[in-house]
């Protein structure tokens, strides 16, 4: 499995519940998301200045997180709703990383 990992702060006067309803919408756009999971720090406890908010979106394989990415940018309605979600959070915040099951199937 390969998870595409997003830490993010969220956009000033943007509530959290709004926030999981949104990114939760979009994921519901892309046909080959197979999981996903939106976890918030607790206490503010983390070793790093990492965002407060951790997005985890699991694809079966890289060729699936590729398809996703393409569907985001050729299909209209996705799109809005990706720039929709991108508004929600302070994009000086994000922080991305790519990890994947190991030991994995190659």
């Amino acid at each position: 499995m390969n998870i595409y990992t997003i830490y993010a702060e969220l956009a000033q006067g943007v509530k959290p519940n709004e926030f999981v309803e949104r990114i939760t919408e979009y994921f519901a756009t892309l046909p080959t998301l197979q999981n996903f999971r939106i976890t918030r720090m607790k206490l503010g406890f983390r070793s790093k200045n990492l965002g407060e908010w951790r997005i985890d979106m699991e694809f079966k394989t890289m060729q699936d997180l590729d398809d996703a990415m393409n569907h985001v940018l050729y299909k209209k309605d996705t799109m809005n709703t990706h720039i929709g979600f991108s508004k929600l959070v302070d994009a000086n915040s994000l922080d991305h990383f790519l990890y994947r099951d190991y030991p994995d199937e190659i």
